[in-house]
């Protein structure tokens, strides 16, 4: 009997030997199997959730879950799965998202951040993993140039800022422009640069350029500098907070002049910090939510005030894009291995998404720019420029 028990207890070590090898072999090949052999795939986002800019992140992460319920959330027989890491309006923390979606969450694709900074911190990342990240609204020129995995949704500065100098030239009859810059950030540096080189050509003098830095809240040095000089029209490059104050606080001081900025001022904070300061600002944006220019673009603002009861922002639109983008790529692609989506998305040409018809060219999209103002407490479209 003791015998026998010997035996039966040295086969059962034997099987649960056998069992573990068949556990281990079973996890292994888990982890060998392409994307293929998946039930879904997953497409990141590394969106500015929590910090300075907050808002943008927060309507681009809405226009995103927004376009998946209005679009299905399958492609080539697949789920899509969503996830977002929170940048905290940071460039390191955006380069750390960057890592952690792709080594982390195994995404095929990323919505990349919504500032240029941030665009350019996560880009060396993608570049070395080789996975494609498009930001919504990033217009800084760096962020795609000599790059094969950063793309964007919407126009570059260089061609935002000539359409503004030509528009505080012609339309505002500016002959003189000061201009005040967030120097923290490298949006703001090269919108108010390429600003400052096409309104010289323009004819236009700027008279002086001051700087200040994000998180500032006293602008009053700057501003009575530039009050002294009275230039036509003041040019804040900046993003919507600190124009906001920067014009309450011109205002205060009895600046009466005209005040333009670019397309960071487009989020609903700018009149709810800017209260009255901001009645009769203009600024350059990415595209009009009132009037839809194609079907998609219809179906999204109506759903979007359907269901969040408000307006919708051209910053979730975009963000609604930049996931077009990427899933049309996905298809044209007939992949989900990255490099492939990477080079369906620099091939994109007339595609119908929520604010238009987009084709991409060396990584930046082709679209028009429009100009708004604020009127009676509401953002209102005066027009396109045409660039000359």
């Amino acid at each position: 009997m003791i015998f026998l028990y010997k035996i039966l207890k040295k086969g059962e070590v034997a099987l649960k030997k056998i069992f573990c090898l068949g556990i281990l072999f079973v996890f292994f090949v888990a982890l060998s199997v392409p994307v293929f052999g998946q039930d879904s795939v997953t497409i990141g986002a590394n969106l500015e959730m929590t910090g300075g800019v907050a808002a943008y992140g927060q309507m681009e992460n809405e226009g995103v879950e927004l376009i998946r319920e209005l679009i299905g959330t399958e492609v080539l027989g697949k789920k899509v799965e969503y996830v977002v890491v929170d940048n905290k309006s940071d460039k390191v923390e955006a380069a750390n998202a960057a890592m952690r979606l792709i080594d982390k969450e195994g995404v095929i694709a990323i919505i990349g951040s919504a500032t240029s900074g941030n665009m350019l911190a996560a880009g060396p990342i993608c570049e070395e993993k080789k996975v494609p990240q498009i930001s919504a609204t990033a217009t800084n020129p760096l962020v795609t140039q000599e790059k094969k995995y950063s793309f964007r949704a919407t126009f570059i500065d260089s061609f935002q800022a000539v359409a503004a100098a030509q528009f505080a030239y012609e339309d505002l009859q500016g002959k003189t422009v000061a201009i005040l810059s967030d120097i923290a950030q490298d949006y703001c540096v090269a919108l108010g640069n390429f600003f400052k080189d096409a309104y010289e050509k323009k004819g236009g003098k700027v008279l002086i350029v001051q700087n200040c830095k994000t998180g500032d809240q006293d602008f009053s040095a700057q501003l009575t500098t530039i009050m002294n000089i009275n230039p036509d029209v003041l040019y804040l490059p900046n993003y919507y907070t600190e124009i906001a104050l920067i014009c309450r606080q011109a205002r205060d001081l009895g600046y009466e002049g005209k005040i333009l900025g670019g397309d960071g001022s487009d989020a609903p904070e700018l009149i709810a910090i800017g209260g009255d300061a901001v009645e009769g600002f203009y600024f350059t944006a990415h595209g009009d939510t009132q009037k839809a220019l194609t079907e998609i673009g219809q179906k999204y603002f109506d759903a979007y005030r359907k269901k969040f009861n408000k307006e919708p922002g051209v910053f979730g639109a975009l963000a609604a894009d930049a996931y077009l983008i990427i899933m049309d790529s996905i298809k044209r692609a007939n992949s989900f291995e990255p490099e492939k989506i990477a080079a369906a998305m620099e091939e994109t040409k007339d595609l119908e998404v929520t604010t238009g018809i987009v084709t991409i060219e060396n990584g930046d999209a082709l679209k028009p720019v429009v100009v708004k103002q604020v009127e009676g407490g509401q953002v209102k479209l005066l027009g396109t420029v045409a660039v000359k």
